[in-house]
Formats: structure tokens, C-alpha cells, sequence
């Protein structure tokens, strides 16, 4: 079975009031469109194509690897004017089915689309329905006496009696080649918004004799799209907890789960440690031996260690029997080896900190190798960056690095030196060697007060 699917994901999405097209608009760190992309490639014999229009330039880079399965629909003349911005693709793959879905969707999951297909075999269209308390402003679906799909009708465009209906369109559609070969052109714009509805090919269907079915899923309100900034965080809700509840159920301990956001690519393993509230999110990796203290941020990081509270870390990899924090940062390029340790106030910059390593206060290292058992003392920075270019900054094995020291890169302190305190170093210095670059301190007696 050929399934060719598309992703309507040209909106502006008018009514949530944010910036930048509606469908990259972030839950747990990811846009919506990606969730709905990750569903539908679990789907076996699917090719995906995401469909975009306003502001595309924005979709187009956050997703590189999509680059040659884009449409463009230039004009956002509604969801039917999108689906025959399709259609030359449609008309060269020639698939069997076709998978239409909203890009503002992100709780729905591969088995939604393999239910609508499973269940559309015998219909030239097919679409997924939900019965709700309260419809909104969601599109109605309407039956005629024998419980038939006659037409769906979009809210904007609904009577008095009309609005009473609770049964909605969920927006995932499915229909035969041969039926959009002879139909999706036969949409008009004959509504109040002046534009293409998707939803009025059931109308064009029942009129034609083609076969029509709803799969109504009931009261599943969560695979509704997101139209207000109140529905982007309460599904956000639903699925911050659905995520905390899986890992709960892993073995990994989570103290205030109420406050714990992780992000649906970040790994746990079981044994593991989460202290709320602390954010992990991207591609991040928690180790059983991790220990995360709350008020903490990680993303893109692998944790070994245990880090203390008010942590911001993002690109780092912390390895077994590191203490990082609390009130420390690690930027991408960090790298803690064994039993190191960082402190507060410390910041770390595309470094290695050798195994036994300490660097406890007030300390920036940036570009830096530091080996083995070197001591970083409060006040130290690396001088990286000269108004062009960054240089490293390399300490090698055992050395001491005194309080108040600025080490001007490029700069190598060599095995087992020691660094006076508030030095300011621009030359090496070499193995087992006393190094102090400070002014002499001079002592007079004070004048008396006149």
C-alpha cells in the first residue's frame, strides 16, 4: 500500500497573536510541525510532505533535511487551495492513498493515521471525528437520517441550529487517487472567508456518489489543532505529563513531578535522579549515577554526575563522579571528566576540565585543555578572545592556578607550576616552575590630617 502524505503547514495562524507561522510555535522545545512529521514517518509506506506558505524561509531552516519534499503554497487561499497546491506531486507519485493532516497537531500519534487508513480501505474518503463537550470553533460534521456523513461545515459558516452539533472535524483526512483526480478541482470559494475549504470535498463526494466515512474517535480532544495561545500550553500540559508519567513507569525517581519538563527526545535511564522543578530538553541523556538538582536547565547534554541546583547547561558532556553547580554554567564544547569539579558562579566554554580538576568559584574558562589534577583558583579567567580570533588557553597535569589570575591566550602553564595570585600571564610557563606577573606591593606611612 502506496501512502503519500501531506502536511498542511502554510497558515499564519492569526488567532494565537505570536510571531512566526503557527506550526513552528514550541512545545517541550520542538515546533508543532515536528511532532506532527515524527507521527507520520512511523506510518509504513509513507512518503511525508510538509506544505508551507507563510513566512517558509523560517520552516525551511529549522528543517534542511525536508529541503526537497517542501510545496509551496504561495497565496494562503485556504486548506483546499493548498491540497491542489499538491497536486502535480500527487499526479506524478500517483499513490494509492493519500494522507492529509494539519500541522498544528502535535498529540496525534502513528496509530491515528493507521486506524484512518485501516478503516478508509473501503472509502473513497475518509476523515477522523471527535465528539465534544464543548465544540468551539471547530467545524461540525452533518449526517442525514441514516446517520450518513452528508457535509462538513466550518464554523464560520454555521446556522444557529448547526452550532448545536457536537461531533467535530478533526482535520486527518485520507483519500483514494481517483477520487481526487476528479474532484479537488471541483472546490469553489463560496463561503464567508472566500476561501477553499479541504472540508467541502465530502460534499462534492456525496454528490458524485463516491463512498464517504467519519471515524469518530469520541471525546479525544487532545488531537484537535491549536488556535490560541491558551490550547498551545494546555497541550503542552497534557503531554509534559504523559512524558513524566512514562519515565516515572522507567524507575527513574522524580521528586515535584508537577514541575519537571522534559523534552520527547531526552533519554533517562532507570536509577536516575530528577529534583523539580528543572527543564531537560533537546537531545539530552541522563545516566543512572546522574543526580539533577532542582531550578536546573540541560539541553543537549550527557549527565554522569550529579548537578546541584540553578544549573544552566546546554552542549556539555559531564562525566561519572562530577559536581557541577550550584549556580553554574556550562556552554557547548564543555567537557567534565572523572571526579572533576565546577562551582558556583563558574562558567565553562568549549573546555576539557581533566579528571580531579577543580574549579570551585568565580571562574571563566573558555577554549581551554586543562589536564589532571589541576586547582582553578575563585577570580581565574581565560583570556580567549582578542577582538578577531578566540585562542586556547592549555594547563597541563597538577598545576596550581592562584585566586585573581588572568591567563591571556594563547597560553600554556606547564606540568606541576604554580601561579601566583592576581598574576596577569601572557607568556608559557614552564614545567614545575613559580610564576607571579603582578606589581610590587609598596607600603608608606599615611600623612596626617592637616
Amino acid at each position: 500500500m502506496q501512502v503519500l502524505g501531506i502536511i498542511l503547514a502554510a497558515g499564519k495562524g492569526t488567532r494565537m497573536g505570536l510571531t512566526g507561522p503557527k506550526v513552528m510555535q514550541e512545545i517541550l522545545g520542538k515546533p508543532l510541525l515536528w511532532y506532527v512529521l515524527k507521527s507520520l514517518e512511523k506510518v509504513a509506506d509513507t512518503e511525508v510532505y510538509p506544505l508551507i506558505g507563510y513566512q517558509r524561509a523560517v520552516i525551511e531552516n529549522y528543517f534542511p533535511e525536508y529541503k526537497d519534499r517542501f510545496i509551496v503554497q504561495e497565496s494562503q487561499l485556504g486548506t483546499g487551495h493548498a491540497l491542489q497546491m499538491a497536486w502535480p506531486l500527487i499526479e506524478q507519485k500517483k499513490p494509492e492513498y493519500i494522507l492529509v493532516t494539519n500541522g498544528d497537531t502535535p498529540l496525534v500519534e502513528p496509530e491515528h493515521f493507521k486506524l484512518l487508513l485501516d478503516r478508509g480501505k473501503d472509502f473513497d474518503l475518509s476523515f477522523l471525528s471527535l465528539t465534544l463537550e464543548n465544540p468551539k470553533d471547530y467545524g461540525r460534521v452533518l449526517r442525514n437520517s441514516n446517520f450518513e456523513v452528508e457535509r462538513i461545515v466550518e464554523s464560520k459558516d454555521l446556522s444557529v441550529q448547526e452550532k448545536a452539533i457536537r461531533e467535530v472535524n478533526a482535520g486527518i483526512y485520507c483519500f483514494k487517487f481517483k477520487f481526487l483526480q476528479e474532484c479537488l478541482f471541483e472546490l469553489k470559494a463560496e463561503n464567508a472567508q472566500k476561501e477553499y475549504y479541504i472540508t467541502d470535498l465530502i460534499g462534492i463526494a456525496k454528490k458524485r456518489g463516491f463512498k464517504v466515512e467519519a471515524v469518530n474517535l469520541g471525546n479525544v480532544s487532545e488531537l484537535l489543532g491549536i488556535n490560541t495561545v491558551y490550547e498551545l500550553s494546555s497541550q503542552e500540559e497534557f503531554l509534559r505529563q504523559k512524558i513524566v508519567n512514562y519515565w516515572q513507569e522507567q524507575g527513574v525517581l522524580i521528586r515535584q513531578p508537577w514541575g519537571v519538563v522534559i523534552g520527547p527526545e531526552v533519554e533517562l535511564e532507570k536509577g536516575s535522579v530528577l529534583s523539580g522543578p528543572l527543564h531537560l530538553l533537546g537531545k539530552t541523556r541522563i545516566y543512572a549515577s546522574a543526580r539533577i538538582g532542582a531550578y536546573t536547565f540541560i539541553k543537549d547534554s550527557e549527565i554522569e554526575g550529579t548537578i546541584h541546583e540553578f544549573c544552566h547547561i546546554e552542549g556539555a558532556k559531564v562525566k561519572r563522579g562530577v559536581n557541577v553547580g550550584p549556580y553554574a554554567r556550562l556552554r557547548p564544547g564543555a567537557y567534565l571528566e572523572e571526579e572533576s569539579r565546577v562551582g558556583n558562579f563558574v562558567e565553562v566554554k568549549k573546555s576539557r576540565l581533566g579528571r580531579g580538576s577543580k574549579a570551585n568559584h568565580l571562574t571563566y574558562l573558555g577554549d581551554s585543555d586543562i589536564g589532571p589534577g589541576v586547582n582553578i583558583g575563585a577570580g581565574t579567567i581565560t583570556c580567549n578572545y582578542d577582538g578577531k580570533n578566540k585562542h586556547q588557553t592549555i594547563i597541563e597535569e597538577g598545576a596550581f592556578i592562584g585566586s585573581n589570575t588572568a591567563l591571556v591566550a594563547p597560553i600554556k602553564v606547564g606540568k606541576g607550576s604554580l601561579v601566583g595570585a592576581g598574576s596577569t600571564l601572557t607568556k608559557d610557563v614552564p614545567e614545575n616552575t613559580l610564576a607571579i606577573a603582578r606589581a610590587k606591593q609598596v607600603i608608606l606611612p599615611r600623612k596626617k590630617k592637616s
